[in-house]
């Protein structure tokens, strides 16, 4: 039995999975409101700054992987245009039925795939762009997801992944208290579960920090790999060239 961690706990792998589907089931109904809560509004920043350094062209192919609720599918398919494409993704289907109407509503048709992204079901070199937005922290092994990415990227193609990270030093016992007082409450109050909440805060802290995530990533075979901190590294985007 191989044991990893949800949240600060160590369970089996297989509980983990089980576990983190759980959590999503949870809070997809009310998870676009709690992002703008908990991040007052700045995970709409982030995801922008995203869609900017992704550098997209008409015509481009788009893997958006974890893409959830849509936010990234749906500008990234702004961006690439009727020539081009974007397929919307994450191993969560209630997740991925909020983002698909979601996107409906928008008037966009996208291809809608429930896969493990440790798994892809996708040709090797057949996107121009792999995002992850908030995802990599909840998979069991962040080293096969990664070599996957690297796998279906084109040559010269370019990972973004947006994630949680390490803050700045000062900031560090702020932040905590509010991960771990406030971030709960506020699920307890407008989404009626505080543990998926509690759960969300500690998966932060067992994330690999931004220099970690750095090495992680050109080990799996990334020729250049940055990181850009925003908001203090409360969150970072690291962007990735397959060479």
């Amino acid at each position: 039995m191989t044991q990893t961690h949800f949240g600060f706990q160590n369970v089996d792998e297989r509980e983990k999975a089980r576990r983190v589907r759980g959590v999503f089931d949870s809070v997809a109904p009310k998870y676009d409101l709690m992002n703008d809560l908990m991040s007052l509004g700045l995970h709409r920043a982030w995801k922008a700054y995203t869609v900017l350094v992704a550098d997209l062209r008409p015509g481009q192919r788009v893997l958006d992987i974890a893409g959830g609720t849509g936010d990234l599918a749906q500008a990234f398919a702004r961006k690439v245009g009727g020539e081009g494409m974007v397929v919307h993704t994450d191993i969560n289907a209630a997740m991925l039925r909020v983002g698909r109407d979601r996107l409906l509503d928008a008037g966009l048709v996208l291809p809608t795939v429930v896969c493990d992204a440790e798994k892809l079901p996708f040709e090797t070199e057949s996107f121009d762009r792999v995002s992850v937005g908030f995802g990599l922290r909840n998979m069991t092994h962040k080293d096969k997801a990664l070599a996957e990415m690297h796998r279906v990227l084109k040559p010269g193609g370019k990972l973004l992944v947006l994630e949680f990270s390490k803050v700045a030093r000062p900031l560090e016992k702020a932040y905590d208290w509010y991960s771990f007082n406030i971030l709960p409450r506020i699920g307890r109050l407008v989404a009626g579960d505080e543990a998926s909440y509690r759960y969300l805060a500690e998966s932060i802290r067992m994330h690999p920090g931004q220099d970690e995530l750095k090495a992680m990533m050109k080990k799996t075979g990334f020729g250049h790999v940055d990181y850009h901190n925003l908001t203090a590294g409360v969150a970072a985007l690291h962007v990735a060239i397959k060479c």
